[in-house]
């Protein structure tokens, strides 16, 4: 049996365990190993997002992919491995359409040039997301920084995790709250729509099929807009190349447009139409289209510091990977 200082021992272990897998992220964590790391982020942002403003959306669309599997640990960045077959995120129906990986390894390629083996990948994905969407004249919130990569990447978990623009209510909700974020979370996260397209596969069922029977289109979707989109963007079902706008008139600002068309059934997605279906998620759209595109940004930069946060690992957890696309 155990003796008390034995115990009080086994505890301060566990304890120990404890905090270096759910250690503190904390703002300007490389000021002393790599004190230019951020300013050279970004720099090299400030450099090229003005020349490819599109690319600002599908940055921020990476960290949430990244954060929604395994935490945000630049899992998502990781190749598929011929030696293990292993499918890896990257690979996974919900990330098919994610770009940006060379921005990254640009990135990674001069941070790595100024402090080697220093800045965790799963740190530049954050702040490159944050970073772009400044620039291009949307919210800035605070990214603390010390996530550690994670050595571990699955297809399977990033189709389990993160949430599919065909989601209902109810399986919106579950899957934030798996991830410890709430309804105002599920809402103000899914503003980030008011900027960047998509792709007719993620949509067209609504348009087309909806009950399963062909010809059938979702009742929740504003009729006059679903016309316009079988004329002039997805004509058929099987289009998976045209893009559309997710904020129409408005997709390359973030404002609070997305919102007011959400009001007017307009959201393109089954997950956007499915925010109208509860009375807390609705009452917080309505809230945020009264109030000033201040108070969205100041709602929306809360929001995501809290999903930043998610599942990261830190301390000795995970590594500080020298190349994004793959583990040391």
């Amino acid at each position: 049996m155990a003796t008390f200082s034995n115990l009080g021992f086994l505890m301060l272990i566990f304890l120990g365990i404890l905090s270096s897998s759910h250690g503190q992220l904390q703002l300007n964590f490389y000021s002393k190993s790599c004190p230019k790391a951020e300013k050279l982020i970004q720099d090299y942002v400030q450099k090229h997002i003005p020349n490819a403003p599109s690319l600002a959306a599908a940055l921020l669309r990476m960290h949430f992919h990244d954060c929604f599997v395994r935490g945000c640990d630049a899992s998502v960045l990781l190749n598929s491995t011929k030696s293990t077959g292993n499918q890896t995120e990257r690979v996974a129906i919900p990330n098919q359409t994610l770009r940006g990986f060379s921005f990254i390894d640009g990135v990674k390629k001069i941070v790595e040039a100024e402090c080697p083996g220093v800045v965790s990948c799963a740190d530049i994905v954050a702040l490159v997301a944050r970073d772009s969407i400044v620039v291009t004249g949307g919210p800035f919130w605070n990214v603390p920084t010390g996530r550690r990569d994670g050595r571990i990447s699955n297809a399977s978990e990033a189709l389990a995790d993160i949430p599919a623009p065909t989601s209902n209510f109810t399986r919106l909700q579950s899957s934030f709250a798996k991830k410890g974020l709430d309804l105002k979370d599920l809402v103000l996260l899914s503003g980030a729509h008011t900027i960047g397209i998509s792709h007719c596969p993620s949509f067209s069922t609504r348009l087309y099929n909806f009950t399963g029977t062909f010809g059938t289109q979702d009742p929740s979707l504003d009729s006059e807009y679903a016309a316009n989109l079988k004329a002039k963007k997805c004509k058929s079902l099987n289009d998976n190349t045209t893009i559309v706008e997710m904020d129409p008139g408005s997709f390359r600002t973030f404002d609070l447009s997305y919102f007011k068309l959400l009001l007017k059934r307009r959201g393109l997605f089954q997950s956007d139409a499915a925010l109208l279906a509860s009375s807390t998620t609705k009452s917080f759209i309505d809230q945020l289209v009264k109030g000033s595109l201040k108070v969205f940004y100041a709602e929306f930069a809360k929001a995501m510091e809290k999903m930043g946060k998610v599942e990261v690992k830190t301390g000795s957890n995970g590594e500080i990977r020298k190349q994004c696309a793959v583990v040391n």
